[in-house]
C-alpha cells in the first residue's frame, strides 16, 4: 500500500518480477558452469519486506551476479547506457530499473521506491560507476531510498569479479572463485518529506562509514582482496 509520505506512486508500473523468481535458478546454473560463485552472510538479509542491497561495483559482471544469486531477487538500478537494442529488451524483461546517471532521474526514483513500496529489493550501486570497490566515491541514492522508505540497507560486497590490472569491462578467466558477501543491515527510520539534501547528505556519509568498517571486516575475516584501481587509458 502506498503511503503518504512518498512521491505519487499511481501509475508508476512496477518492473517485471517473474523471470527473476522462476529464472534465477537456471542462471544460476549456467554461470557456475564457468564460475565458483560463493556467497556468505546471507543470513543478515531480512527474509522479508522492502531492503536495498548497497553493493560495491568492480566489474562488469556485478549487476548479472546480484540479480540473479542474490537471496531475494533484485530489481537494480541500471545506468542508461546499457538499455540499448536487445540488451534494453532483455533488462526490462528482467526486471531490472533504467537510471540517467546525468541527473535526478524521477521516474527511475519512483520506480525504486515502488519496488520498496511492494516489500521486494532494490539493489543500488553507490560508486555509481565500476572501479576499485573501496568505497571511496559514494553518492546519495542509497541513503535516499532508505530515508524515503523506512527499508534496511544490506550491504554486499564483491570480490572476484575482477581482475587486478583488467579493465572495466573484462570478465574473469574460467574457474575464477567470485565471492559475494552481505553484511549486516543498516536502518534509520522513514524521513517525512521534505527530507533536505543536509539530511540525504549526513545519512549517506553514516551509511558510507558502516559499509567502510564491514569491508574492512570482511577483508581481515576472509583474505579476499579487492582488484585495485582499473588501468589508466
Amino acid at each position: 500500500m502506498t503511503r503518504p509520505d512518498l512521491p505519487r506512486l499511481e501509475g508508476v508500473p512496477h518492473p517485471t518480477t517473474w523471470p527473476l523468481y522462476h529464472w534465477n535458478r537456471m542462471g544460476q546454473r549456467v554461470i557456475r558452469m564457468r564460475y565458483d560463485v560463493r556467497l556468505s552472510s546471507t543470513e543478515n538479509v531480512p527474509a522479508s519486506g522492502p531492503v536495498i542491497f548497497a553493493s560495491n561495483h568492480i566489474g562488469v559482471a556485478d549487476g548479472p551476479l546480484l540479480a540473479i544469486f542474490g537471496p531475494r531477487p533484485v530489481h537494480a538500478l541500471t545506468k542508461a547506457e546499457m538499455f540499448i537494442g536487445f540488451t534494453a529488451r532483455f533488462l526490462h524483461f528482467a526486471g531490472q530499473l533504467e537510471l540517467n546517471r546525468d541527473f535526478t532521474d524521477p521516474h527511475a526514483v519512483k520506480q525504486g521506491l515502488k519496488v520498496l513500496d511492494a516489500g521486494h529489493v532494490l539493489g543500488i550501486y553507490p560508486e555509481g560507476s565500476r572501479g576499485d570497490g573501496e568505497l571511496r566515491r559514494f553518492a546519495p541514492g542509497a541513503a535516499y531510498f532508505a530515508m524515503a522508505s523506512g527499508a534496511p540497507v544490506v550491504p554486499v560486497y564483491m570480490f572476484g569479479s575482477r581482475r587486478p590490472g583488467d579493465g572495466a569491462s573484462s570478465l574473469p578467466p574460467k574457474g575464477t572463485r567470485i565471492d559475494m558477501v552481505f553484511a549486516p543491515p543498516f536502518q534509520v527510520p522513514a524521513q517525512p518529506w521534505p527530507r533536505t539534501k543536509e539530511q540525504v547528505g549526513h545519512v549517506s556519509k553514516l551509511l558510507q562509514e558502516h559499509m567502510l568498517v564491514h569491508l574492512d571486516a570482511v577483508k581481515a575475516s576472509t583474505g579476499l582482496e579487492l582488484p585495485g584501481p582499473l588501468p589508466s587509458m
